[in-house]
């Protein structure tokens, strides 16, 4: 399988310009478009099997890193995710002419929801969303929610706090910028509906993403056309050889 070259886009004026790198398999049916995880790539396990999936089936699929991720421009703590959307539907803008399946892998989650329903909002279709343990509101409820009161205080005083990681060998740059722009885009406190068949991936035994909030998601959503599957002893990276399986079925059912 040869792995696509990347094109680049750029978004954003002044200051907030940045190069984002986007890969672009050619294929038949709706294009598949991955969105990725807080501080992933497209070169991520899933990502990456998604792109196996669509060379041998021929599908389209289309894969982008946010500005700060891997092969785009940009400084992580100068981003928020209106940023990361904008780089969405920059995207979706310039490589989707038809509907697309929006795939998102746990913030990618929240940014597929928000672009779907901006999409329907505007009178445009989405085919349908693939959610693997969608962290919708994370900056609120499972970042802000979680820090102690001494925690907050650091970050109001020097609007960034360093917070490990279990993915990463350096901690994570959590800004007061980050925080506040969460707020803005939250989508839990009343019902939404992305006009589209949706299909969330939830592991039981995720404790970045406890599966209680997936629940609260399915809850805000339309029960027409939506479907959890709940993986009792699938984590949060959701990436074994079986959940990869599940991930391929489900996207392979709404194209």
């Amino acid at each position: 399988m040869t792995e696509s070259e990347p094109r680049f886009l750029t978004v954003g004026a002044g200051g907030a310009e940045r190069r984002i790198a986007v890969r672009e398999r050619p294929g038949s049916g709706p294009p598949v478009v991955w969105l990725g995880g807080f501080r992933s790539d497209m070169k991520a396990t899933k990502a990456s099997a998604l792109d196996q999936w669509a060379a041998e089936a021929g599908r389209r699929f289309v894969r982008f890193d946010y500005a700060a991720h891997g092969e785009s421009s940009g400084t992580f703590t100068d981003c928020t995710i209106s940023a990361w959307l904008e780089d969405a539907q920059a995207v979706l803008s310039a490589h989707v002419d038809e509907p697309p399946i929006l795939v998102g892998s746990s913030m990618g989650g929240w940014i597929a929801c928000l672009a779907a329903r901006d999409r329907a909002a505007r009178g445009v279709a989405t085919a349908g969303l693939v959610l693997i343990a969608p962290a919708l509101d994370f900056t609120e409820d499972l970042i802000w929610g979680r820090l102690s009161e001494a925690a907050r205080a650091m970050l109001v005083r020097d609007g960034v706090l360093r917070r490990l990681s279990d993915y990463a060998p350096e901690p994570d740059p959590i800004t007061l910028k980050l925080i506040e722009d969460g707020r803005r885009n939250c989508m839990l406190g009343e019902p939404f509906d992305p006009a589209c068949p949706i299909h969330i991936l939830q592991g039981m035994r995720d404790t970045d993403v406890p599966y209680a909030h997936a629940l609260r998601i399915f809850d805000r959503l339309p029960a027409e056309g939506t479907v959890m599957t709940l993986i009792a002893d699938g984590d949060h990276r959701l990436s074994r050889p079986q959940d990869i399986a599940r991930l391929v079925a489900a996207v392979a059912e709404m194209v």
